[in-house]
């Protein structure tokens, strides 16, 4: 009964409108939310799939004790890691700069990334972590 998870255009949606409703959003605050939260999305593909790609291989090289490789893809984990967070984090940025006063006390006061957080762990996909995750 589980179903597909929604594709990454809903997930984006399902955030601007909820941040929308929490917030009292313009119609034009709104629209360029979509613009940001989408091209975040857009500008993080490659850095996705290689981090899949990375992880998959790192769990090879763990099943066949090749500590050098462990090494290796550790780094390439961390790197691909560090760029989807960059990318989240300019997001986040672009958005915050988007909010009146009143808006961003609101913003401010909400819960951190993660599960029922403001953005939550994939709010664009699988990355490293929602925005603002750990602060």
């Amino acid at each position: 009964m589980g179903g597909n998870p929604p594709d990454a255009k809903t997930r984006i949606e399902m955030l601007v409108n909820m941040l929308a409703s929490l917030l009292s959003l313009t119609d034009d605050q709104k629209s360029k939310a979509l613009t940001i939260f989408t091209d975040a999305y857009n500008a993080g593909e490659t850095a996705r799939a290689g981090l899949q790609t990375a992880r998959e291989s790192l769990a090879d090289a763990v099943k066949t004790n090749n500590t050098a490789a462990i090494d290796q893809l550790s780094g390439t984990v961390g790197t691909f890691t560090g760029h989807l967070t960059a990318i989240e984090a300019k997001a986040e940025a672009a958005f915050y700069a988007l909010l009146t006063p009143e808006q961003r006390t609101k913003y401010d006061s909400m819960p951190r990334g993660g599960p029922g957080g403001r953005m939550g762990p994939d709010a664009f996909g699988p990355g490293p972590a929602g925005f603002r995750r750990g602060r």
